[in-house]
């Protein structure tokens, strides 16, 4: 209530003050006021204490096939997290883009590393990235520097940590996860098709009636059967037109979303200040994912004096949604 009500009231002068640290800090002094018998956050007196370090013969348990089904849960969650955050900020700003394959590498590293020592593990996570974001940073700073705070409340200010009630946490969790349902973007996937939509429910829907790792399987699983249904070939190649700073991407197959890390390589390599035509009518088919590279890759370019002409005849039965037409972005008329 106190995170929503000072999201509609606050003073302009105080916009600094996030939301969530005064509800959990009103909530742990009216506990503490009231002598409220409630769990708190529990820090070791001794950090040194908390590091469980990896033992010759934790290794046996490797043959548990229970172990290794939570192994794999995790790390397919922790992924899949990690590239749809990653996928979000990137949409959130316009500096430099994610590195996919970098994003996955630093993450299986450091989750071995967590392994170690007996931490829990590491995944990206859309709530922190969104609020580094929106208090203006723009390097890989901000998320050290969260990890560096973290480290200083725990070895300087663990008592304040000891005071803050647990149901607390979870009520800036269940607001953030509330705020994070957006009915207006489960409403804008109509104009992909009726499929986006309906994994969608279906994905939140699994979550909510079972558990994470169910919901994400049956999403995965329903985008794998559509896959099958349009198939997923699709040749890329950039070519120099005669025209001085004209480009074409050519595309030929049907673009889906497996194919985006192989379009974002190829965009990647367009010279600032270029105009690139994309010719649609030698797709069989082309998802949302696609799509949406494209238009963020020319709202992104803009500023260099990049254009993107997204030529979309032939297509009509083929195009999955409509194209929006942005000020800098050259398109066909919309289809659908």
């Amino acid at each position: 209530l106190v995170m929503w009500m000072w999201g509609k009231f606050r003073p302009q002068k105080l916009r600094c003050v996030p939301g969530a640290s005064l509800g959990v800090g009103l909530a742990a002094a009216t506990s503490l006021m009231l002598a409220l018998q409630v769990k708190r956050v529990e820090v070791p007196e001794n950090l040194a204490d908390a590091i469980d370090w990896l033992r010759p013969s934790d290794l046996l348990n490797l043959a548990d096939p229970n172990l290794l089904i939570a192994a794999f849960a995790v790390a397919f969650i922790a992924s899949a997290e990690t590239l749809l955050s990653a996928a979000a900020v990137d949409r959130m700003h316009n500096g430099h883009r994610s590195d996919f394959d970098k994003e996955l590498s630093a993450q299986g590293v450091g989750n071995m590393l967590c392994g170690l020592v007996g931490a829990l593990p590491m995944t990206g996570v859309i709530v922190r990235s969104s609020a580094n974001v929106q208090a203006g940073a723009t390097t890989r700073l901000s998320a050290m520097f969260h990890g560096l705070w973290l480290l200083a409340f725990v070895l300087l200010l663990s008592s304040v940590l000891q005071s803050i009630p647990v149901a607390s946490l979870a009520g800036v969790l269940v607001y953030t996860g509330i705020k994070l349902v957006d009915l207006k973007a489960f409403r804008g996937l109509g104009r992909y098709g009726r499929m986006p939509m309906f994994t969608y429910a279906a994905t939140a829907l699994a979550i909510i009636f079972t558990d994470l790792l169910t919901g994400v399987l049956v999403g995965f699983g329903l985008t794998l059967v559509k896959l099958a249904w349009k198939a997923s070939r699709l040749k890329v190649s950039l070519i120099d037109l005669p025209q001085d700073g004209e480009m074409e991407l050519r595309l030929i197959g049907a673009a889906t979303f497996l194919k985006v890390p192989a379009l974002t390589q190829v965009l990647a390599t367009v010279p600032a200040g270029s105009t690139v035509h994309v010719p649609l009518n030698n797709l069989s088919y082309v998802d949302h994912s696609c799509l949406e590279l494209l238009e963020e890759w020319g709202r992104a370019n803009a500023a260099k004096g990049s254009k993107l002409v997204i030529e979309a005849r032939g297509l009509k039965r083929r195009l999955e949604g409509r194209i929006r037409t942005t000020t800098r972005i050259g398109s066909a008329p919309s289809v659908g």
